[in-house]
């Protein structure tokens, strides 16, 4: 049985919006709803009027009103929503025009600097004058190469208030990575910085810049925003401006918000490129919109009185989530640089200066805290924080155990988890909900989500394939340039036609809670047994004597091996007796399924621009097979360690 960690009280319970909002339903549709599991039965079973209400509840600012919800909720992909309704995301977002904080930017070792929801208006404003200017219309792609700052939400805002398609990298991508997702689609404008930084060092981006734009023709103005000089030299880049220069100087301008259908494309997210040319998903606005409204209002319970951050990039799908947060009219915090420069408690300082409620992050920044001995809680007054947010993998038990210990024992823990691919979650926090170590709290309203075990029946307390068996509004609408639309089934409905396969290996419980194993597509089958690599990294991260690691299943003797790649903590040597600790503690720990039959030192472990274990790229390394696509690596020379090691030739 799971160790429950926190639970809200009564008071606290009754003050949530997902309160509020149960007893909006209740008086809505006659019900008499008193918990979240009667709830999220209905939202799922009652799909077109959870979305109604929900689009009443958020007061999605629309100039037409939607004439039917959806036209078949079976239809998955290629639903329609919200048919007949017109409005812009934009001016969703920017419907708080006061003197309320809207951004806090802490770029590293730079002064925070603070702009109000009238600034926000008035500077995106002046942008859209100027991107209209340079002959932006509804429908083409303006993109950003640049650092978490202001000046991106700025151009995003801007670029969608006209209609425009927005897709964004952040500036560590190489140039391959950028050409192979900016490449693809064919933007006009591009917004970039001329550098950023990192761990103290000035880094440019303007000569990737250059590089860049000889192989996309199709770009008309580069829009330069000087950060890590005062006047940067941008005379090799073609067709560039400064962003103040580009800028409008027009007072009192008032946005003309482009009135679109509520599937009309926001967003391009890509899929992570490892194993081929990154996928471009394109979102629709609306879908986008009422989407992270019931995550951001319902699942965070945000408000206006709440200052929130994600340590996120412009590359990860978070900026986007934590960006729909100004629609709430919440104080977003905006962070560039290396969450542990000057010292890795950087973030806590920042957290308490700032006065943050909800600090989201992902479960390897929370295991490198515990592992450097970081103890916010002792250290900083953090009395305003609620709420921890962690995604990207699963966090541990002991990731969890870490904040309630050394951060702060009142406060909610979600462990939230979903995908680039629905720019959201499917499973959730819930502020009504007590938290298990180990355990995502629940389904999010309106996710069908089941656990399908290997003959494609739905099980419970037992693992299997995370699906969703019903549509949500936030699926792409369509892959570019996919015209028959056979990548997007491929992606996501060849295995169980009509029904979303997501490719996480997970297990919902019988009170609702949810437990994630791994990618479904990594998972192990030593004897025919499927195992989760979560399960094993859980492990690996209580022992001292290991710095990061990275398991594989590797073809053998007609059956699949678990091998276990290790780096080793400064001035650890992988000793026999450090095997046989190692094996004792997954044996003891997990299962004696789970014992690696190989354990090998690594130097370092290949992770994906978002922090993310490359596990799939190093197996193919090891079978032989080549990789496709590098770029999509942060540190791509990892890889070369694994070709051709001879303990992989061996019993």
């Amino acid at each position: 049985m799971a160790k429950k960690l926190w639970e809200p009280n009564e008071s606290q319970i009754r003050s949530t919006n997902m309160f509020r909002f149960m007893q909006f339903i209740n008086k809505k549709y006659g019900t008499d709803f008193e918990t979240y599991d009667a709830l999220y039965q209905w939202s799922v079973t009652h799909i077109a009027d959870f979305w109604a209400a929900m689009w009443a509840f958020a007061d999605i600012r629309a100039s037409q009103p939607y004439e039917s919800v959806i036209d078949d909720e079976t239809k998955m992909p290629g639903a329609r929503w919200f048919s007949g309704a017109r409005l812009n995301f934009a001016e969703n977002l920017l419907r708080y025009r006061d003197d309320r904080t809207a951004l806090i930017f802490n770029g590293e070792g730079q002064v925070s600097a603070k702009i109000t929801y009238t600034e926000l208006y008035d500077e995106v404003a002046r942008m859209a004058r100027s991107l209209r200017e340079a002959g932006v219309v509804a429908g083409d792609r303006v993109v950003g190469f640049i650092p978490n700052m202001p000046q991106t939400i700025f151009a995003m805002l801007a670029a969608t208030s006209i209609g425009a398609t927005w897709s964004s990298c952040s500036p560590d991508f190489g140039i391959k990575g950028v050409l192979d997702r900016f490449g693809q689609i064919k933007p006009k404008v591009l917004f970039t910085a001329d550098g950023y930084f990192f761990k103290g060092k000035k880094i440019d981006s303007l000569g990737r810049i250059a590089d860049i734009l000889e192989k996309i023709p199709s770009v008309e103005k580069v829009v330069v925003t000087p950060y890590i000089e005062t006047t940067p030299d941008i005379t090799h880049v073609p067709n560039s401006i400064y962003y103040q220069d580009f800028r409008s100087t027009e007072d009192n301008l008032e946005i003309q918000f482009e009135q679109l259908p509520f599937d009309h494309p926001l967003y391009i997210m890509y899929s992570s490129g490892t194993t081929g040319l990154p996928k471009c998903m394109v979102q629709s606005a609306g879908g986008i919109l009422i989407h992270h409204i019931k995550e951001l209002m319902l699942h965070t319970d945000l408000t206006r009185d709440d200052t929130i951050f994600y340590f996120t990039t412009c590359g990860w799908m978070m900026w986007n989530w934590l960006t729909s947060s100004l629609a709430l009219g919440a104080t977003v915090v905006l962070f560039d640089g290396n969450p542990f420069h000057p010292d890795p408690a950087a973030l806590w300082k920042m957290a308490q200066d700032e006065g943050i409620t909800v600090f989201g992050t992902s479960a390897g920044y929370i295991e490198a805290l515990k592992n450097a001995g970081v103890r916010p809680g002792r250290d900083f007054d953090l009395t305003a924080l609620r709420a921890v947010l962690s995604t990207g993998s699963p966090l541990s038990v002991e990731g969890f155990e870490y904040i309630y210990d050394e951060v702060k024992k009142d406060l909610q823990l979600s462990s939230i988890a979903g995908g680039s691919d629905l720019n959201g979650c499917f499973a959730l926090g819930n502020p009504m909900l007590p938290v298990y170590a180990g355990e995502l709290q629940c389904r999010g309203l309106a996710m069908k989500v089941e656990a399908f075990d290997d003959a494609g029946h739905p099980v419970i307390n037992q693992q299997g394939e995370l699906v969703c068996t019903a549509p949500f509004p936030s699926m792409p609408i369509y892959f570019w340039d996919d015209k028959d639309g056979k990548k997007y089934h491929n992606a996501y409905f060849d295995v169980y036609p009509g029904i979303w396969r997501h490719g996480d290996y997970i297990e919902i419980n019988d009170r609702g809670g949810f437990v994630i194993y791994g990618r479904s597509d990594a998972t192990l089958n030593p004897g025919g047994v499927r195992i989760g690599t979560a399960e094993i990294y859980r492990q690996m991260d209580q022992l001292a004597e290991i710095d990061d690691s990275l398991v594989i299943g590797q073809s053998w003797n007609n059956d699949i091996r678990v091998v276990l790649f290790v780096k080793m903590a400064p001035g650890v040597e992988l000793t026999d007796a450090l095997k046989n600790k190692i094996r004792a503690t997954i044996r003891t720990n997990a299962s004696p399924r789970h014992v690696p039959q190989k354990i090998i030192e690594v130097p370092a472990i290949p992770y994906t621009l978002n922090m993310k274990k490359v596990e799939l790229a190093v197996k193919k390394i090891i079978e032989g097979k080549p990789v496709l696509n590098k770029d999509a690596l942060s540190n791509p020379e990892a890889l070369d360690y694994y070709a051709d090691l001879p303990e992989l030739k061996e019993d």
